[in-house]
């Protein structure tokens, strides 16, 4: 390894060193989150006060000894809440709406799911390939499904529509809309429940997401209004839409100009194209904090490979910002473009012709 250049300043070095502590506990407790998650352990605790390792273990129907070392991680991870007078564990109402109501163990799904295709990845970045979303390992279709729908039922129907010039009462009245790139039919289903006189197709060109979505229909009984198609942004079927939406797959596109100008030809006359993306600023030092770690790093591994996997390959990459977006949107012909809403994690962004 090369010696380090420049003087080290042992200030800035032991703030670094806890930094690096503090990482590695936390990707090794992630491990653990998956573990848990699994094996059901914090479902026996949601709901169920303080327990002792044995309670908890009988629960789950997993071993007392491993029950109870993992307890402690989670302890000392802040994930659960020990109490040493009589050495029993449980959630807060806190740390129990974080793991049960956000689904938070979804994300470290889609965390495991990038290990398990590091080497390829590996390989990938080291000569620039591209790696499709398809051939990722199955964990990060269904984390991601699992992370990104409390975030949708959250602000979907409520904040994000509303913001729309005009799409909600259209919707009410009976619209027809299209939901591109919709993975496992989760915003589509959150859409299609909400405005029950409106016709919404979801389209996603992996095909085993896509069967997925139309069990994940069946079993809402959500059939009457909502179907689902594979097919790509550049071809999807149909065209008179009142409403396209993106959700968080623009950046994830090869050629996300010709995506645009594909929903332009199959909007309605006065259609909304609804685009939701990662938060990001237009520049790197606006991105570099704990959200913009998350989304570069994502990116790294999940956006860019699978644009890079498509034609043209743009590989805008989960940061690319508004003003990035603005320019791609206007490429592909939009006249209309602008910010509607926002949360500490997404921006929403309405185009009109």
């Amino acid at each position: 390894m090369n010696k380090p250049q420049g003087t080290v300043d042992e200030s800035k070095l032991a703030l670094f060193l806890n930094d690096i502590v503090r990482d590695m506990g936390a990707a090794m407790h992630a491990v653990l989150v998956v573990i848990g998650d699994r094996l059901g352990l914090y479902e026996a605790m949601t709901g169920a006060g303080p327990q002792t390792p044995a309670q908890i273990a009988v629960r789950a129907g997993a071993d007392e000894r491993y029950t109870q070392e993992w307890l402690n991680a989670n302890a000392a991870s802040g994930w659960v809440t020990y109490h040493p007078a009589d050495g029993t564990y449980e959630l807060s109402p806190e740390q129990q709406f974080v793991i049960s109501a956000m689904d938070v163990p979804g994300a470290y799904q889609i965390v495991a799911s990038c290990f398990c295709d590091a080497d390829k990845l590996a390989g990938a970045i080291a000569c620039g390939a591209g790696f499709g979303w398809h051939e990722h390992h199955h964990g990060l279709f269904e984390g991601t499904e699992r992370f990104f729908r409390p975030n949708y039922l959250a602000h979907l129907v409520t904040e994000w529509i509303p913001a729309l010039d005009g799409v909600r009462e259209k919707l009410e009245r009976g619209g027809n809309v299209a939901d591109v790139g919709c993975g496992h039919g989760a915003s589509t289903l959150i859409m299609a429940q909400a405005f029950p006189n409106s016709l919404f197709t979801g389209f996603d060109y992996h095909e085993g997401s896509i069967e997925k979505a139309r069990r994940r229909a069946a079993e809402a009984g959500a059939e009457r209004n909502v179907r689902f198609e594979s097919a790509a942004a550049k071809d999807f079927p149909g065209s008179g839409y009142d409403l396209v939406t993106f959700f968080d797959c623009l950046h994830d596109m090869g050629d996300p100009v010709g995506a645009a100008r594909h929903v332009l030809s199959a909007l309605a006359p006065g259609g909304t194209w609804m685009i939701v993306e990662p938060f990001a600023g237009d520049r790197v030092e606006d991105n570099l904090n704990p959200v913009g770690r998350v989304f570069y790093s994502a990116s790294t591994v999940v956006c860019t490979p699978a644009s890079r996997a498509q034609e043209v390959g743009m590989a805008l990459g989960a940061q690319a910002g508004e003003k990035r977006m603005r320019e791609i949107v206007l490429e592909g012909g939009f006249r209309h473009f602008r910010r509607a809403a926002e949360t500490p994690f997404n921006l929403v962004f309405e185009a009109r012709a």
